[in-house]
C-alpha cells in the first residue's frame, strides 16, 4: 500500500474540499463574516427554488449553533468520505447498480454512471431530468445530480454512511468535479486502484492523514489552551498496526473460546510449520489462523482450578451470545478483524457463512466513537466485511419483498443536549415530542429522562459515560409501535430519540470481550466540564488510564478487556493509585514494545 500517495491525498483534499464548499457557501450568500437574509427568495440574483431555500435555512441554523467553520468542516469531510465509499465499493464490485461511478472499466476518470445515465436503475432517479441535462448537453449537473441519487439509493442498505442528503450537504456538494485536478480525479490518479482492496487499511489511513493538518493545529495552539471537545478526535487518533490489532483481539475474544472450546484448537492455531512460515514473511494469502495468540502458562494446582471453574462457564457459551465491544472505534480496523475471528468461531460451531454473518452483526459486533465521521467509517469497515464474507447480504430482504439489509451496533456518541461557551443549554429533543413517545407510560418516561440526563454533554465524554441500565426491550418494544403511526412528532421521535437509546444500550450493558486503542491525552488539556466529570480517581491523570477503568468496568466480571495504552502506568507515581487497583485483576498477557511499535509515533511509548 503506497502511505505516501494516500498522506498526499489525504491532506491536500481536506484544504481543496474545505475550499470547495466554502465557495458554494458564497454562491448562496452565506460567509464566515456575513450571512444574507435566512428567509430569502432570491441571493445575488438567483432565485432559489423550493428546495434550495429549504436547504439554506437548514444550513443557517446549524452554523447558528455550531459555527461557521465547523460547519463547513463537517460538510468537507462528509463528502470526503462519501467519495472514499464509493470508490471502494466500485473498485471491489460492491454497489448494487453495478456500475461505476468515478470511473470505466479500464479505471480512466470516465465515470461509467454518465454513459449508462439513461440505463441506470436507482431508486429516485428522474429519467425525464437525465433526458434533460443530456440534452442540454450540462454534462457536470448531470453528473452532480447522478452522484446524489446513487447516494440517497445507498441509504437503503448503508444508512450509517449515506444519510438522505436532501439538505445543506447537498446544497454544498462542489462543482466542477469532473474537471482535471477535481477532488475525485486526484483520487483516482494518486492511489493505485489496488491500494482500495483492503477496507480497513485504506480507510484507517485515510482518515488519520485527512486529520494530520488540525492534528498539528490542536498541538500547535498556545500554552494553556484546552483541547476543545470538536479537537479530540484528531488530538488522540491514531491507526492501529495490523499486527497489534490481531494480538489484542486473537488473546482476549480468541482466548475466551479457546478456554471454553479447547476441541477446536486445531482448527484456530498454527502448526509450527504454518508459525515458521508466517514469521518469515512466507504467508499464504488464505492462512487466517491465529498467529498471535499465546498459550496460557503454567499455573500453580490453586490457580488451575479457578481457571477450571471459569472454562466451565467459558463452555456453556454459544457464538450468539458473545457480546464484543471497541468503545474507541475509530475508522473500525479493531472491529473489522473482531468479524474475522468471529467468523472463525461460528464456522467452527457449525453456522453457515449466511448465519453467522447475519448473527454476527445482529448480536455480537458493538463499536462506539467520539468523533462522527470515525464512526461512519467503522460502520462502513464492519458493513463491508459483512459483504465481503455474504455476496448477497446487501440483496436481503424482508417478508413484503423489500429490501432490509441488518445494521450493525456501531454508532457515533450522540449528546441529548449541550451547553454552549457562554453557559446557555441547548436541548436536542423536544418535550412535546418525548410526551408523544412516552405516551402517558411513567416507566418509559423515566428511562428516557434518565437517559437525556446521562447523555447531556456526551460528546465532552465520549464512552466514558456512565450511563444506567433501563428495561430496553420496552424501549424499542415503543419504537415497534409506532414505526408506522403518522403522527407530527413521528420522525422527529425516530431520528432524535432511537439514536440516543443505542447508545445509552452500548454505553450501559457489559461484554464479554472489550478491545480498544483508547485516547492519550492528559485529562488537564481537556476542557472543564471533562476534568470535572472524570471520576475514575485511580486513572485521572490521562484519557488512556481512565479508558483502563473504564474498559474494565465495562468488561463482565469472568469477561476480557485487552488495550494498547501509554507504557508510563507501570512506573511514574502518578499512576501508583491505577497500579493497586489492577492488582484487583488477572493479566493474562503483555507486550512492552520497543521504539517504532507506531510508525507514525517516536520514541518508546506503548
Amino acid at each position: 500500500m503506497d502511505k505516501n500517495a494516500i498522506k498526499k491525498f489525504a491532506v491536500w483534499a481536506r484544504t481543496e474540499l474545505i475550499a470547495r464548499v466554502s465557495l458554494k457557501g458564497v454562491e448562496y450568500g452565506i460567509t464566515e463574516d456575513n450571512i444574507d437574509d435566512a428567509n430569502a427568495d432570491s441571493v445575488g440574483g438567483k432565485v432559489l427554488t423550493a428546495d434550495e431555500k429549504k436547504q439554506r435555512q437548514a444550513l443557517i441554523a446549524e452554523i447558528n449553533d455550531k459555527g461557521y467553520k465547523q460547519v463547513i468542516e463537517e460538510v468537507a469531510y462528509t463528502w470526503f468520505n462519501r467519495f472514499s465509499a464509493l470508490r471502494f465499493m466500485e473498485v471491489n464490485g460492491y454497489l448494487p447498480s453495478h456500475v461505476r461511478v468515478f470511473t470505466d472499466e479500464e479505471n480512466n476518470f470516465k465515470p461509467q454512471i454518465i454513459t449508462e445515465a439513461i440505463h441506470l436503475d436507482l431508486d429516485g432517479l428522474n429519467m425525464e431530468k437525465v433526458y434533460e441535462l443530456k440534452d442540454a448537453e450540462k454534462t457536470e449537473e448531470l453528473y452532480k445530480y447522478l452522484l446524489t441519487v446513487q447516494c440517497n439509493a445507498l441509504n437503503k442498505i448503508l444508512p450509517g454512511m449515506f444519510q438522505k442528503i436532501a439538505d445543506y450537504t447537498e446544497l454544498l456538494l462542489p462543482d466542477n468535479l469532473l474537471r482535471e485536478g477535481s477532488v475525485i480525479q486526484q483520487m483516482i490518479e494518486l492511489i493505485p486502484e489496488d491500494d482500495w482492496k483492503d477496507a480497513v487499511q485504506i480507510i484507517g489511513w485515510l482518515y488519520q492523514y485527512y486529520n494530520l493538518e488540525l492534528k498539528n493545529q490542536v498541538f500547535s495552539r498556545p500554552k494553556g489552551k484546552k483541547i476543545e471537545k470538536e479537537d479530540i478526535p484528531a488530538a488522540t487518533q491514531l491507526f492501529t498496526p495490523d499486527w497489534i490489532v490481531r494480538y489484542m483481539v486473537e488473546n482476549s475474544l480468541g482466548r475466551l473460546w479457546l478456554e471454553g472450546h479447547s476441541d477446536v484448537k486445531e482448527q484456530f492455531l498454527p502448526t509450527e510449520e504454518e508459525q515458521s512460515a508466517y514469521t518469515t514473511g512466507n504467508r499464504d494469502q488464505e492462512d487466517n489462523k491465529w498467529h498471535y495468540y499465546l498459550e496460557e502458562a503454567e499455573q500453580e494446582p490453586e490457580v488451575q482450578t479457578q481457571l477450571a471453574e471459569i472454562r466451565k462457564e467459558y463452555a456453556s457459551l454459544t457464538p450468539d451470545q458473545l457480546k464484543v465491544i471497541d468503545p474507541c472505534s475509530g475508522s473500525g480496523h479493531i472491529l473489522a478483524y473482531m468479524f474475522d475471528v468471529l467468523m472463525k468461531i461460528y464456522e467452527s460451531y457449525g453456522y453457515t457463512t449466511r448465519e453467522a454473518v447475519a448473527s454476527i452483526v445482529e448480536n455480537n459486533l458493538y463499536g462506539l466513537d467520539i468523533d462522527d465521521r470515525a464512526a461512519q467509517l467503522a460502520y462502513f469497515a464492519v458493513m463491508m466485511k459483512a459483504r465481503q464474507y455474504d455476496r448477497r447480504f446487501f440483496n436481503r430482504k424482508d417478508d413484503n419483498g423489500n429490501i432490509k439489509v441488518l445494521q450493525p451496533h456501531v454508532y457515533a456518541i450522540v449528546e441529548s443536549g449541550h451547553t454552549d461557551k457562554n453557559g446557555k443549554k441547548h436541548k436536542n429533543y423536544d418535550e412535546y415530542m418525548l410526551e408523544y413517545f412516552c405516551n402517558g407510560d411513567e416507566k418509559l418516561k423515566n428511562a428516557m429522562y434518565s437517559i437525556i440526563s446521562e447523555l447531556y454533554d456526551a460528546k465532552e465524554y465520549g464512552s466514558i459515560v456512565i450511563v444506567t441500565p433501563q428495561d430496553w426491550t420496552a424501549l424499542y418494544s415503543r419504537f415497534a409501535e409506532i414505526k408506522n403511526d403518522i403522527h407530527l412528532y413521528n420522525k422527529k421521535a425516530w431520528n432524535k430519540l432511537l439514536l440516543l437509546v443505542q447508545v445509552a444500550e452500548a454505553l450501559a450493558q457489559k461484554y464479554d470481550v472489550v478491545v480498544t486503542n483508547p485516547p492519550y491525552m492528559s485529562v488537564s488539556n481537556g476542557g472543564e466540564k471533562l476534568v470535572k466529570y472524570v471520576h475514575y480517581e485511580e486513572g485521572k491523570a490521562d484519557l488512556f488510564a481512565v479508558f483502563i477503568q473504564r474498559c474494565l468496568q465495562m468488561a463482565k466480571i469472568q469477561g476480557e478487556a485487552a488495550l494498547i495504552t501509554q507504557h508510563a502506568w507501570m512506573f511514574l507515581g502518578s499512576f501508583e493509585k491505577l497500579r493497586t487497583y489492577l492488582s484487583r485483576y488477572n493479566i493474562t498477557s503483555m507486550a512492552h514494545l520497543g521504539a517504532r511499535a507506531f510508525e507514525e509515533i517516536s520514541g518508546e511509548v506503548v
